[in-house]
């Protein structure tokens, strides 16, 4: 399974956070939750609907959109009327056993899904059987409950790697800049996160200090 690059989805709702990662020029999609849009105060069905077609309209790229049923026929539902709203959306669909069977029903049905809340190399394995597009781990979850988010990348790189299989590994749960390196190294092939883990990659106290020599020494030239 080849992937030209690793791809950087922004884990937000918030238009501008969204427009400033686009203007960086290295972003390749959108994934956004419940609890992200009501942070920006997008409440209501009709509400939530519009700011996804916003947002699809501002990124090419997949924008995964969530669904709220736990219920096989409530994410069908849910699942297509997302789908329908532009060709870029994503469903993202719980890891549960309803889920699951909801994947394999989107998969045969040509949507695109985001298998989320996934917290072992097992979920993994079913979420890539079913034909999940994505699978996200939430590595920072896995940290706070004391096993290693990281690890368990590298365990579902090497499965999809040795079995063939096709689904990518959407890191989640992000926190800092440090977590995206470890999440490439350790063969993830998205990493959503943050715009301010995007950020501190560009950061390192050595390039300020040498920047601050340039810009000084190009002033000793001009005088």
């Amino acid at each position: 399974m080849s992937h030209p690059h690793l791809q950087f989805f922004i884990d937000t709702a918030n238009l501008s956070e969204i427009q400033e990662a686009f203007d960086l020029g290295i972003l390749d999609g959108v994934t956004t939750n419940p609890s992200l849009m009501a942070r920006e105060k997008v409440v209501g069905k009709e509400a939530v609907l519009n700011h996804y077609i916003t947002i699809c309209n501002m990124v090419d790229g997949d924008i995964s959109a969530e669904v709220l049923s736990t219920d096989f026929d409530g994410i069908i539902e849910e699942g297509k009327e997302l789908a329908a709203l532009h060709p870029n959306i994503v469903v993202k669909v719980p890891m549960i056993k309803d889920g699951i069977k909801a994947i394999k029903w989107f998969t045969n049905n040509g949507i695109k899904t985001n298998c989320t809340l996934v917290f072992s190399a097992g979920q993994a394995i079913l979420a890539a059987k079913a034909g999940a597009t994505y699978v996200s781990p939430f590595i920072g979850r896995i940290d706070d409950s004391g096993w290693d988010g990281i690890d368990l990348i590298r365990q579902i790189s090497h499965i999809y790697t040795v079995q063939g299989m096709q689904t990518k590994i959407l890191a989640a749960s992000i926190r800092t800049g440090n977590h995206i390196i470890a999440c490439a190294e350790a063969g993830a092939h998205v990493c959503t996160s943050p715009l301010s883990s995007i950020l501190a990659l560009l950061k390192h106290p050595l390039t300020d200090i040498g920047l601050a020599k340039f810009v000084e020494d190009a002033k000793k030239m001009s005088n």
